[in-house]
């Protein structure tokens, strides 16, 4: 059964850095654009980045953007999500998720267009 699943979450000070992961089986993993999202409470999923299979191609949602860095490894069939400068607005549970469609820009910061989601991790950052 194709899951992915995240880890790294967790609690940091304001100003702090965590990273995520998101691992998936090798079939479940290429050759698929993926991407992060994150719910805060009492808000609506709100897109954070996004890469393409070969990693060349990557956005980023705009209160992210210059402070979180997407990666992906795909002999590890794994996804990777550095934050920095962490915020306590940032707080949030983060997931990860498989896209399904040919073109990136149309599909990629979409909650619809993704087949397949992990169950999250909670990062929470204290100011």
């Amino acid at each position: 059964q194709a899951q992915l699943e995240e880890s790294g979450g967790g609690l940091v000070q304001a100003g702090g850095s965590l990273t995520l992961s998101c691992t998936a089986s090798k079939r479940t993993f290429n050759p698929y654009v993926f991407g992060w999202f994150r719910r805060a409470p009492g808000k609506e999923r709100e897109f954070v980045a996004g890469i393409s299979w070969r990693g060349d191609r990557i956005t980023y949602g705009d209160s992210v953007r210059g402070r979180f860095t997407i990666s992906r490894d795909n002999a590890k069939n794994t996804m990777y999500l550095q934050m920095t400068s962490l915020k306590s607005e940032d707080t949030a549970i983060y997931y990860c998720g498989r896209a399904s469609g040919a073109n990136f820009d149309t599909i990629i910061a979409t909650p619809d267009n993704y087949d397949l989601w992990g169950q999250g991790t909670q990062v929470t950052v204290s100011s």
